[in-house]
């Protein structure tokens, strides 16, 4: 765990932090970062960076290299089970980034681990925790998780039993300090529990539709790096919208235009809009993340406070 300046983590009245029970992905997209070389037009990873940083410091989470087209050293997929008791211990109340530094719904996550990780939420309705992926179909196929036994099981029910059995501690996908019979405790989908897909151009908008698809409280969309128009975009059930520029060295610019247009549309679907910055190449801003010297009508930022659950 550790505490965290990312700006929409910071709801009032809640310690911002973020927890990797996962670490590593691979890029997919141009949202996951700058490019790395010419006729690289899927980027590089300010996580990527930081693992190959973490790894030459010798932090044992970040030994496991990933593949050099995608991912880098001390980017390997890997799943960290010891980190998952974690949140237990907390008793104050917290806005939990899970896996800053990786993907829940990369295909090398397991099912049973990702079950694992929504038991931890489960057992800590103190907390809210958000969830960020560019893999948003993969988390619909799992959460919802289609019966395949020959019972005519709802949607989610093989899930949330596969939730309780991390919670049964004799297990073996037990997760320590967990009280057990989970299933009977909770309600669905968990209302602690907000998640969201990264959408960065127009031809990704499809990742909104595999939100839609997903048993979630809370669905958001980061636009951040916005790195074009999203005018195929649909809000239709989506909670919050994240928007930021790209504010790495040589960073790409945001056209406050397309800033403009986005929260419109938010407004027309009665979606939360939180302006987290204005990339780096926007002049007199610095980074982007001065208040003070944006334009008036892009100072928004806004929780979906009233869609949540959260125990006090």
């Amino acid at each position: 765990m550790a505490e965290t300046s990312i700006e929409w983590t910071q709801r009032p009245g809640t310690k911002g932090v973020t927890w990797n029970p996962s670490t590593g992905c691979d890029k997919i997209s141009a949202g996951c970062g700058l490019p790395r070389f010419p006729g690289d037009d899927t980027g590089g990873c300010y996580a990527m960076a930081m693992a190959k940083r973490l790894k030459a410091m010798g932090q044992a989470k970040y030994q496991n290299d990933g593949d050099p087209r995608t991912s880098g050293p001390g980017f390997g997929v890997t799943m960290h089970t010891d980190v998952l008791p974690q949140p237990l211990k907390w008793r104050d109340p917290r806005t939990v980034f899970v896996n800053s530094m990786s993907d829940l719904g990369h295909a090398r996550i397991s099912r049973e681990f990702v079950a694992q990780v929504w038991a931890v939420m489960a057992a800590t309705p103190q907390h809210v925790y958000q969830i960020l992926s560019k893999r948003p179909e993969r988390m619909a196929r799992i959460l919802n998780d289609e019966c395949r036994c020959g019972s005519g099981h709802a949607p989610g029910v093989h899930f949330r039993s596969a939730m309780d059995w991390a919670s049964t501690p004799h297990s073996p996908t037990y997760v320590p300090g967990m009280q057990p019979g989970l299933y009977h405790r909770i309600t669905w989908p968990l209302p602690n529990v907000w998640v969201g897909t990264s959408i960065e151009l127009d031809k990704h908008v499809d990742r909104a539709d595999a939100l839609r698809a997903t048993p979630a409280a809370v669905r958001f969309i980061s636009a951040e790096p916005l790195l074009g128009p999203l005018p195929s975009l649909d809000l239709t059930g989506i909670d919050q919208i994240i928007i930021g520029g790209e504010s790495g060295p040589g960073s790409r610019p945001m056209d406050l235009g397309w800033v403009r247009e986005l929260i419109s549309m938010a407004r027309d679907a009665d979606t939360a809009v939180f302006v987290k910055q204005l990339g780096l190449r926007w002049a007199g801003s610095g980074k982007g993340g001065d208040w003070t010297a944006w334009p008036e009508d892009l100072r928004i930022r806004e929780y979906p406070a009233d869609r949540v659950a959260v125990a006090s």
